[in-house]
């Protein structure tokens, strides 16, 4: 699948793929993603959490895929992910290749730092923190490690309450980075995603958008800040969508008693998860939908929701299985780490 076609994230220069590979659950030995015991088993030492990062890197390499995220909270991803890209040939910088040749687009985000300490009984595995001084820490952090290879860099889960939108601090730190060649985008998280994405929005500098991209959690179960991140993408804006699998609530366990995809894997000769990412690129807003694959199999799985179009009829049919935003999050809160 080295043929994945390759398009612009929104107007910010950077190349992408319509699916790339998250970190979130390759940097860390605990994450809240469902069957987590099944797909790793016992061994979450560093150095075995390290190889099988590499190993997904190397999957998602050879797939053609074209952007990869990480953040400062994902235990030691972006150790992991620079180890990976000085020790493989061929995987070139964005400065030195154009829209034609290869190259994978790194983003990064600051905001939560991971305190887990690698221990599988930590109480607390990271802290939110979105300060200036936190910004001004984690991206000398994140550069340190990764250098001239980070493209993206954004806020890690903003939301109204906790007034980042609002720190003219942040801002003009974040500006400043942008000035001087870094994307600068948010991630949102919450029920009220839509209206963090739309106050983003208000937010200009010099009378242009600060932010340039906005990662959001976007599936069928929660769908609720499309609206939003259409008008993102309209002013061009780059859109990635995570957690397209419901942290494997789409995969390993039903809200209603059944498999909410069943009825349809049969009819679509696919399995949960490529129907529940088919469903995410289907939006037309949509630049970016993470894997959050920890296994060979998995990827594939995932990467055949590329060539799988939904009727219609179909993507109807997925709506009505959506669930009040409040409902989502107070369930999504409540997910244990394992």
């Amino acid at each position: 699948m080295t043929g994945m076609p390759r398009r612009p994230l929104g107007a910010t220069g950077l190349i992408v793929t319509p699916i790339g590979l998250g970190l979130a659950a390759l940097g860390r030995p605990r994450y809240i993603n469902l069957g987590r015991q099944a797909d790793l088993g016992d061994d979450r030492t560093i150095a075995a959490m390290k190889r099988r990062c590499h190993a997904m890197l190397d999957e998602a390499w050879a797939a053609g895929i074209g952007y990869v995220d990480a953040a400062r909270s994902y235990g030691l991803a972006e150790e992991f992910l620079a180890e990976w890209l000085q020790s493989t040939p061929g995987v070139g910088l964005r400065s030195e290749t154009d829209s034609r040749s290869r190259s994978l687009t790194v983003g990064s985000k600051w905001g939560y730092s991971y305190v887990g300490g690698w221990r599988a009984d930590a109480p607390v595995h990271e802290v939110k923190d979105l300060s200036v001084e936190a910004l001004r820490r984690q991206v000398v952090e994140s550069r340190n490690l990764l250098g001239r290879r980070l493209d993206l860099y954004q806020i890690h889960s903003a939301t109204l309450e906790s007034g980042v939108l609002d720190d003219v601090a942040v801002l003009s730190e974040l500006s400043h980075l942008r000035s001087g060649g870094l994307i600068v985008g948010l991630t949102v998280s919450g029920p009220r995603q839509i209206d963090t994405i739309r106050r983003a929005m208000q937010v200009r500098i010099d009378g242009v958008d600060l932010f340039q991209t906005v990662q959001a959690t976007w599936n069928v179960l929660e769908p609720s800040a499309g609206p939003a991140l259409a008008e993102a993408h309209a002013r061009g804006w780059g859109v990635i969508v995570k957690e397209a699998l419901a942290n494997g609530r789409l995969i390993s366990e039903s809200p209603r008693g059944s498999d909410p995809l069943a009825e349809f894997t049969a009819s679509l000769d696919a399995t949960s998860d490529t129907i529940a990412i088919a469903a995410a690129l289907a939006n037309p807003w949509v630049d970016v939908v993470l894997s959050g694959a920890v296994a060979a199999a998995q990827l594939e799985s995932n990467l055949r929701a590329m060539p799988l179009r939904l009727s219609p009829a179909h993507l109807q049919a997925l709506g009505t299985i959506a669930e009040p935003a409040e409902d989502y999050w107070r369930r999504r809160s409540a997910l244990a780490w394992s």
